[in-house]
């Protein structure tokens, strides 16, 4: 028997972040899917990609055109309000991602966050606003366009530097949660940016790893902040953390936000047995090894693995590596639908 789709991916993807019923689990990009490939495929290269929004979006759109994704996803990485806020940038070249030099840290406490003027208004946050226009309008109707806003941890190493901010997290954890709502106020400007300019949802990274700091930490420092996000961004949130996030996983179910994008460190029955229902799940393909070093059928065992845990849309890990096979990404939504299909004949017989 046939399996059949009855939804448009906008529809799936859309259903899915609010717990509606949906004709199979939509297949996502929540950090990025661009690969050097499809940048040759599109003339879209790194880092021009990142700060052109014509570009951005040409190669945004290959996630849906050419990989069939439910989504598209135009923000590739984690650095454009970094850039705006007046970060050191390195932008390297189209086979690496750009980054923030992180030794040398724009500022040291709360007394120094601030807006810049023309923030909105900076190539690197334009980029994506435009971008996100361009997609809605060719694409809108018939995909799911996913912005991108990072949270207030991540941006507070970009800012302060990794090292001086988890020191600050020990030694003043008022000026740390200082800093933090201070920062929050420049995610929900960029994110807000986005929605206005078409995102149907928005990925809201917050990387409180499990390699970093613990699960604890998640509760004290940023429950309560996730909680006030989910409630004045006015889309679907989806929570990206990477690592084993496990011991937190109880306390980011109660944070309102639609979904948790995990990672493969994390088994997906365990992750969907700590949150039950309480938050949608994303996930978890495994990056590093599966998707950029094995073939479409390992990518399918893990695929499998997700669809028989249960969980809700079925995405890579994280930003996947930009030397990975198509043929890897293509293997995702093929293997949703033999799933799908395998137990609609197994349920029928």
């Amino acid at each position: 028997m046939t399996f059949v789709e009855t939804m448009t991916p906008r529809e799936r993807v859309l259903n899915a972040l609010a717990g509606k019923p949906v004709d199979r689990p939509p297949v996502a990009n929540p950090t990025n899917v661009a690969t050097v490939e499809l940048m040759d495929m599109m003339d879209a290269p790194f880092p021009d990609a990142n700060r052109d929004p014509e570009l951005n979006a040409r190669l945004a759109a290959t996630g849906y055109t050419e990989l069939g994704f439910d989504s598209i996803m135009p923000y590739f990485t984690i650095i454009q309000e970094s850039s705006a806020l007046g970060c050191d940038m390195q932008w390297e070249q189209k086979d690496n991602w750009p980054t923030v030099r992180m030794t040398n840290p724009i500022w040291k406490g709360p007394d120094d966050v601030h807006v810049p003027s023309g923030f909105l208004e900076h190539q690197d946050t334009l980029a994506i606003t435009r971008s996100l226009s361009i997609l809605k309008e060719e694409y809108g109707d018939e995909v799911a366009i996913i912005g991108k806003t990072m949270g207030p941890w991540t941006l507070a190493y970009h800012v302060f530097g990794v090292e001086p901010f988890l020191l600050m997290t020990i030694d003043d954890p008022a000026m740390t949660m200082e800093c933090l709502h201070k920062l929050k106020e420049i995610s929900v400007l960029f994110g807000q940016a986005q929605i206005d300019a078409g995102a149907d949802a928005l990925t809201f990274p917050d990387h409180a790893t499990g390699d970093l700091v613990s699960g604890e930490y998640y509760r004290r420092f940023l429950l309560e902040i996730h909680q006030e996000m989910a409630e004045r961004l006015d889309a679907p949130l989806i929570l990206h953390i990477c690592g084993n996030t496990l011991d937190r996983m109880g306390y980011i179910a109660q944070n309102n936000m639609a979904m948790f994008h995990f990672d493969s460190r994390n088994d997906p029955a365990e992750a969907r047995k700590v949150v039950g229902d309480r938050i949608g799940l994303v996930g978890n393909i495994n990056n590093p090894v599966t998707l950029y070093s094995k073939g479409p059928e390992e990518v399918r065992a893990e695929v499998y693995k997700c669809m028989d845990a249960g969980i809700d849309m079925i995405a890579p890990e994280c930003a996947i590596p930009l030397a990975t096979k198509l043929e890897n990404l293509l293997e995702i939504p093929k293997a949703v639908r033999d799933w799908c299909e395998d137990h609609q004949a197994n349920g029928a017989s």
